[in-house]
């Protein structure tokens, strides 16, 4: 799993029709302990209902077409939960009523 931010979103007119209806995100890889970017932001199949700004988990391959949303869609990369915070060794590195 990755754990990242929404920091926008995808709109494509032209699209397999799997994907009719789907909402797609961009999502920037965060690290854990900083919360800093880690890596190339990537689009998201949204299943949860997450928006701009809020701190998500993140599969892919094989695991992102195991939602009810996803399965049987050609996609890599599904939003699968909104974070309320992330405890590393004791240590709360991120809480969602407090932000980054």
């Amino acid at each position: 799993m990755i754990v990242g931010e929404v920091v926008g979103s995808v709109v494509a007119t032209s699209k397999v029709e799997q994907l009719t209806g789907k909402k797609m995100l961009v999502v920037q890889p965060l690290d854990m302990e900083t919360l800093k970017p880690d890596g190339k932001p990537l689009v998201s199949i949204d299943t949860v209902g997450s928006g701009v700004g809020e701190v998500v988990m993140v599969v892919g391959g094989s695991s992102a077409r195991q939602t009810n949303i996803t399965k049987d869609t050609p996609v890599d990369s599904a939003i699968v939960g909104v974070i309320d915070h992330i405890e590393i060794a004791g240590k709360m590195t991120f809480q969602a009523n407090k932000g980054k």
